[in-house]
């Protein structure tokens, strides 16, 4: 739905300057973009509010960042589904930026740019052996489970046993998918081609490895104890790997999440072994350090140095090392954003510099009119419910703006200023009417199998589904 010029603001909102609303374009559709559009569009202030999405479809990490099979994370979609629907944001997708459009075009147009482009790379690593065929990022992985259009429709699921290094949710989303079998991902959105490859998949152990001791892991306590419920896998877990230093013992005083995940962990202990008689397993590891993939051309091993915790719930090298024979590696270590044209970019944290959601300088100064906000603003940590209240600084700060009437357009153009642009560039741009056919024919595929929906892969068919074409 198109948002339209609106009229002259009564006594004491706030307005760019000659009385018109302010104009703000945001870079991103995922929940922080979202998240910002919302709380902008309610702040009091006169705005128009364009938000631009370089995939075909809205939403971002939660409908291609989170597994499949967690439908309650993928609700969320449905508070971001009515913002959109509302009409006083205008979505325009299928929209790249740096390509499609410039900084210039933008700053042309609109008061205010907001930055909300995530962090979809993977954390570089200097891990031995890391570039061995058969050693990937958790970042390619989730983005081919998960049906994001820009990635190849094949994975090489061919290893028996697979290493996955990290201690948060996504290494854990990223075992249980590899572990789980493909019938029990039917229910879920999952792709054609992602049960056919999971479907095909030989794995039968999945070991995930962590530096520090149980105590110390990010799980959240409902993703771990899901785990536990995943039929015919048997996690399988160390009594030797259990350690707790003075550290270990105050964190779990101090956190119920931690207490909680220290008790699930503590439990699997003491199940017993003969007991265990599923089919694939996976394997939790902890106080492990893996210090290099190791193989003759491609990846054969993994091998680890045993840590010991120091007191304070950090850990040390004990030099005891153990290679374990894995076929496959994913690094599940942590995301990082991505530079962008025309933007200040800090490669040693993958964000783009800023001062409460502000983009400053080298010099360490606010840019007039450039805003950030979600994971590329502070870095991919938090859930996604902790982007309202980072979005919610930002914004806050950009209103301040506006209202010290700081922020002018170049030429003040109108309001269809960048459809206009885009489509004289010939650009298919995907506005909201037209992702609500798309939204509609996946769900129509569910349902014909039982299923919410069954997500359309390939950005062509996306695209011709919405009467759009490249």
């Amino acid at each position: 739905m198109e948002t339209v010029e609106t009229a002259a603001p009564s006594a004491g909102i706030a307005t760019a300057p000659g009385g018109r609303p302010a104009r703000v374009a945001i870079i991103g559709a995922g929940p922080a973009g979202i998240y910002a559009a919302d709380i902008l569009s309610k702040s009091g202030i006169a705005v128009t509010i364009d938000l631009i999405e370089r995939l075909p479809a809205p939403f971002g990490l939660v409908r291609y960042g989170v597994a499949p099979d967690h439908p309650r994370i993928k609700a969320i979609i449905l508070a971001l589904h009515k913002v959109l629907e509302r009409g006083d944001v205008r979505l325009l997708a299928n929209v790249n930026y740096g390509t499609d459009i410039t900084l210039d075009d933008l700053r042309d147009l609109y008061d205010a740019v907001i930055f909300a482009t995530g962090t979809i790379e993977d954390a570089p690593s200097d891990l031995p052996g890391v570039d061995l065929p058969g050693s990937y990022g958790a970042a390619d992985f989730v983005s081919w489970y998960d049906g994001h259009p820009d990635v190849p429709r094949t994975w090489p699921l061919e290893a028996e046993s697979v290493a996955v290094l990290g201690a948060g949710n996504v290494a854990l989303d990223v075992a249980r998918v590899l572990a789980k079998h493909a019938d029990d991902l039917l229910p879920t959105e999952i792709p054609d081609n992602v049960y056919q490859g999971l479907k095909a998949s030989p794995v039968t152990d999945v070991h995930v490895f962590a530096r520090r001791g149980p105590a110390q892991v990010k799980f959240s306590p409902l993703e771990l104890r899901e785990l536990g419920h995943v039929p015919d896998v048997d996690i399988v877990v160390y009594p030797e790997d259990y350690e707790f230093d003075d550290g270990s013992l105050a964190a779990i005083e101090s956190s119920n999440q931690t207490k909680q995940v220290v008790k699930t962990l503590t439990d699997w202990t003491l199940v017993d072994p003969d007991s265990q008689k599923a089919s694939r397993r996976l394997h939790l590891h902890f106080l492990h350090n893996p210090v290099a993939i190791v193989g003759d051309g491609r990846v054969e091993g993994l091998r680890t140095e045993r840590t010991e915790l120091t007191g304070d719930g950090t850990v040390r090298g004990t030099g005891v090392f153990e290679e374990w024979p894995v076929q496959a590696v994913y690094r599940a270590i942590g995301y990082f954003g991505s530079e962008v044209p025309s933007v200040p970019f800090d490669a040693a944290r993958g964000v783009f510099p800023n001062i409460e959601g502000r983009v400053i300088d080298d010099a360490g100064q606010p840019i007039p009119g450039l805003y950030a906000t979600g994971w590329i603003k502070r870095g991919p940590v938090g859930l996604i419910g902790s982007t309202k209240s980072d979005a919610a600084e930002t914004i806050r700060n950009l209103v301040a703006d506006i209202e010290a009437r700081g922020l002018t357009a170049a030429h003040g153009s109108e309001v269809n200023g960048l459809r206009d642009l885009l489509v004289s560039r010939g650009i298919p741009v995907v506005e909201w009417a037209d992702f609500e056919l798309l939204d509609a024919h996946e769900q129509e595929l569910g349902a014909a199998q039982g299923r919410d929906r069954i997500k359309v892969v390939p950005r062509e068919d996306m695209l011709t589904i919405m009467g759009k074409t490249q």
